[in-house]
């Protein structure tokens, strides 16, 4: 009888490896690590705001609109609860890569208005600050990346026969991506130009008199 359990263990374990249930359980344990990370570095991010904004605020105060956009943008991302279930719903993954959208272009624009101001570099920590959130803004992307290779095998695996089988079986689903539309040009700092004034027009000749 032992011998049988055994037997039949073993012929389980071959059928569940042969129909891609392993390759589904350890994809989607690299799906939610990668994800962590993602989640992880945006947290970071959100952490260094206050500090920037508290920083540049008196040495930037006619720049008021974009101090506060970055303000509300993070205020909004925070509404929204990071959790590693998100990537299992995919509206809620939606609006809440939408919301971090809108934050890293208000602190890319935030990050071009403050070379307005060399004044800046003499506060103390402040280099440092933008050193931190320069390199943050690196991990973001390289977070995201593996995110995106990582949903990738596990969605074709999840599509993939017979492995689709098992997935549905077992309850898997594909993952979502990254959906902020042209998200390329979401991640580009915006091109500022502080052109000088135009010169006034001459005053006009009066005409010659005899």
């Amino acid at each position: 009888m032992r011998s049988l359990k055994l037997g039949f263990v073993a012929f389980a374990a071959l059928l569940l490896s042969g129909c891609g249930y392993n390759t589904l359980q350890s994809q989607d344990e690299q799906v939610k690590a990668s994800w962590a990370e993602v989640l992880n570095q945006y947290q970071r991010r959100a952490d260094l705001i206050p500090n920037l904004v508290n920083t540049v605020k008196g040495a930037v105060a006619a720049e008021q609109g974009i101090l506060e956009a970055v303000v509300n943008a993070r205020a909004k991302v925070g509404t929204i609860q990071a959790t590693p279930e998100l990537i299992n719903d995919p509206q809620a993954f939606q609006a809440f890569q939408a919301a971090q959208g809108e934050l890293g272009s208000a602190l890319s624009r935030l990050m071009v208005v403050v070379e307005k101001y060399p004044e800046l570099k003499s506060i103390q920590g402040f280099s440092d600050l933008q050193a931190q959130i320069e390199g943050t803004e690196n991990r973001i992307t390289v977070a995201r990346n593996r995110y995106i290779e990582s949903v990738q095998g596990f969605n074709v695996t999840v599509r993939s026969f017979p492995s689709n089988l098992t997935a549905k079986v077992f309850g898997f689903s594909p993952k979502p991506g990254f959906t902020v539309q042209n998200e390329a040009a979401i991640a580009t700092p915006p091109t500022v130009s502080f052109a000088p004034p135009a010169a006034a027009p001459a005053p006009a000749t009066p005409p010659a008199t005899n």
